[in-house]
């Protein structure tokens, strides 16, 4: 009578110093590490855990830290150190370490009133996404003001700020092994927006209405907006040697030397059509150096010595004024305090601050009716709108925006972009279609820049 043999699997086994046995499924792993002893789920296939025993029984006899082996570590300091990786070793911009640096802050203060989560991977990612939904902030700041919830645009930067140092964390070894990113479950690309401000497109007659409010200061700076789509911040760090009046062409270019980057980092130069140049040729005047637009205050006051250095001076006197400081604290600066005396030198050359443009626009609109636009961004919407109504190329108004491109490597376009070179008269060309759509605001443009004639003639005589 034949006998059957019964295959029998070995349940426990041996490599090298790792101990591998089944456990309900799945086979998984004891072994001491440190002194410790440790248990750690393999896979659920035999021949996995088996490559992972070895791996796991090499790293013991180099004495390496395992594969399943994390450091933890608190959300604090965790958060100290996803910062200072930003500011010195991806050099991201002081600005958005400030906005990274108030983002996270929110998850310090949660796992402050939860001890049981003090250490980051113990932080509940639902538990604190409800708690950011009922936080009670100042939209501007100030203690006084009346305290509303976040928006969901506010928290969802927030959730992405947290998925991202996760990420690092992740990356860096602060979390368990195989262990996901508890802020990538939420699905924060995927979450609706439901609070966001709608953005304001100027029809024709509210521009009209807007441009012929303004006065003196106020007209130049928002017909510049208007016309070029220029950021605030691009405008305020404008300088008169950014103007080539003789090719009638505005370049918008970072001065890291003067502590300010374009956004996008990428320099870009817009042809324009004569108006927008006689405006700037009006607000240049006679000076030869200096900032384009000054503010308000120091407009007609005799100027500073500050208020006068061409680009290359002005940086010698900010490097002069940080060698100054570095001496009296007896160190280097910090990114910050440099960032700091930067914007010192910006104010006394006389540059005008966002807030300043924001709160004048709002001035206006106020006197108009239209007190719900806040953001002097609507007139880039506007003219980037205005520049799809006259038909222009999409690659000249990707490069008049100042767009950063689709992707790391390609622009909007692909190589196509690449390869294509716009000459500067056919961008001029389609910049004047554009404005051609809206011939009232010509009206105005003569109507300024002839009453400010006739004013400096004015102050001449007397």
């Amino acid at each position: 009578m034949a006998t059957r043999k019964h295959s029998k699997e070995k349940k426990r086994f041996r490599i090298g110093s790792v101990s591998v046995y089944k456990h309900r499924r799945s086979w998984w792993l004891y072994y001491r590490e440190n002194g410790a002893a440790r248990r750690r789920r393999a896979s659920q296939s035999l021949e996995e855990a088996r490559v992972i025993a070895a791996e796991v029984n090499a790293q013991l006899a180099g004495n390496r830290p395992t594969i399943f082996s994390f450091q933890p570590i608190s959300v604090e300091d965790l958060t100290h150190r996803w910062l200072d990786y930003h500011e010195h070793v991806r050099r991201s911009s002081v600005a958005t370490c400030q906005r990274y640096r108030t983002a996270v802050e929110y998850l310090v203060r949660f796992v402050g009133n939860e001890p049981s989560c003090r250490c980051a991977h113990k932080v509940n990612a639902e538990a604190f996404l409800r708690y950011v939904r009922a936080v009670q902030v100042a939209p501007n700041g100030h203690r006084n003001a009346r305290k509303r919830g976040l928006r969901d645009k506010g928290i969802k930067f927030i959730l992405g700020a947290c998925r991202s140092m996760y990420g690092f964390a992740h990356s860096h070894r602060f979390l368990p092994p195989y262990a996901d990113n508890p802020f990538a479950a939420l699905a924060v690309d995927r979450m609706p927006v439901e609070d966001a401000k709608r953005i304001h497109v100027f029809a024709a007659a509210e521009e009209f209405s807007f441009l012929s409010a303004c006065d003196d200061w106020q007209f130049p700076v928002f017909y510049i907006l208007a016309k070029t789509g220029l950021r605030s911040g691009e405008l305020a760090h404008l300088l008169i040697e950014d103007i080539d009046l003789v090719n009638e062409t505005l370049h918008v270019r970072s001065k890291s030397e003067l502590g300010w980057q374009v956004k996008t980092r990428n320099a870009r130069s817009i042809p324009l059509p004569p108006e927008p140049i006689a405006v700037l040729q009006h607000v240049i005047g006679q000076r030869r150096e200096g900032v384009l637009f000054l503010r308000r205050s120091v407009q007609d006051q005799p100027a500073d010595h500050v208020m006068t250095l061409s680009r290359d001076a002005s940086a010698a006197e900010l490097a002069q004024r940080a060698d100054c400081l570095s001496d009296t604290l007896g160190r280097q600066l910090t990114r910050v305090e440099s960032f700091r005396l930067a914007k010192r030198l910006w104010r006394d050359a006389g540059a005008a601050k966002t807030d300043t443009i924001r709160t004048e626009f709002m001035r206006i609109t106020r006197s108009i009716g239209l007190g719900h636009v806040t953001a002097p961004k609507c007139w880039r919407h506007t003219f980037a709108t205005l520049l799809q109504e006259a038909g222009v190329d999409p690659l000249i108004r990707q490069q008049t925006m100042g767009h950063a491109p689709a992707g790391p490597r390609a622009g909007a376009l692909g190589m196509t972009a690449h390869y294509t070179h716009t000459q500067a008269k056919v961008h001029r060309r389609q910049l004047a279609s554009a404005l051609s759509l809206r011939p009232r605001t010509s009206d105005i443009v003569a109507d300024q820049i002839g009453n400010g004639a006739k004013t400096e003639q004015k102050g001449e005589q007397q």
